[in-house]
């Protein structure tokens, strides 16, 4: 995170909305809106001028969606939280896959709107781990298995940290993985942090997505 305030880009194509999270965001004395966009394709381009923490994204937008621009800004440093308007929504699936930390309803409370960038901010996936799971299971289960899975095969991983990447995919928190497995916290986060890298993945986010793709989890089902 750049500095002592988060850096802010807000893209959606709808005035109304770009304003009033503006308005919100603005109360906050370590919140600073750096820019706006009106589709993907300016928030590509104002990201690459103004350097935000923080995308608030929209997904359906002209000329190029928060898809495609999440999938452009995934490796460039800020963190994207998609805007939507129902939770379950396969656009949001596609926007996990392509990089994003997780998602916000566009009626969320300010209050919420507020933990949620300081969250990704502090570069946690944003999502409580069961919530994240419960969409991606869903689209996992319903969509047709052609695409190609996020990252690398998790043949990579040691059977400890094949362990770990279950035990994300099913919700647990690095505290209950510690107490799961017998283990310290410290101990936790360095295998996550070894399962993230070996599979090229950006965040908890992402390797709930990769468990599912993978079959390492399935959906509904037991471990």
């Amino acid at each position: 995170m750049s500095g002592e305030r988060v850096r802010i880009v807000i893209a959606d194509d709808h005035l109304v909305v770009r304003t009033g999270f503006g308005e919100l965001l603005d109360t906050q004395p370590d919140f600073e809106v750096a820019g706006t966009a009106a589709d993907g394709a300016e928030a590509v381009r104002v990201c690459g001028e103004v350097a935000p923490d923080v995308v608030l994204m929209d997904v359906r937008m002209p000329r190029m969606d928060g898809i495609e621009a999440t999938r452009r800004l995934a490796g460039s440093g800020p963190r994207v939280l998609i805007l939507t308007t129902f939770d379950l929504d396969e656009y949001v699936y596609d926007a996990l896959r392509a990089g994003a930390s997780g998602f916000l309803l566009k009626d969320v409370t300010a209050e919420r709107l507020f933990d949620a960038v300081r969250v990704v901010a502090a570069g946690e996936a944003l999502l409580a781990p069961a919530v994240t799971r419960r969409l991606i299971s869903e689209f996992a289960r319903l969509r047709p298995s052609g695409a190609p899975p996020v990252g690398a095969p998790v043949s990579a991983l040691t059977p400890r940290e094949t362990q770990v990447l279950r035990l994300i995919a099913e919700g647990l928190s690095n505290p209950e993985i510690a107490a799961r497995l017998t283990v310290t916290e410290e101990t936790v986060k360095t295998h996550v942090s070894r399962v993230l890298a070996k599979l090229g993945l950006r965040d908890r986010t992402q390797a709930v997505v990769a468990a599912y793709e993978s079959g390492l989890v399935v959906p509904g089902g037991r471990r």
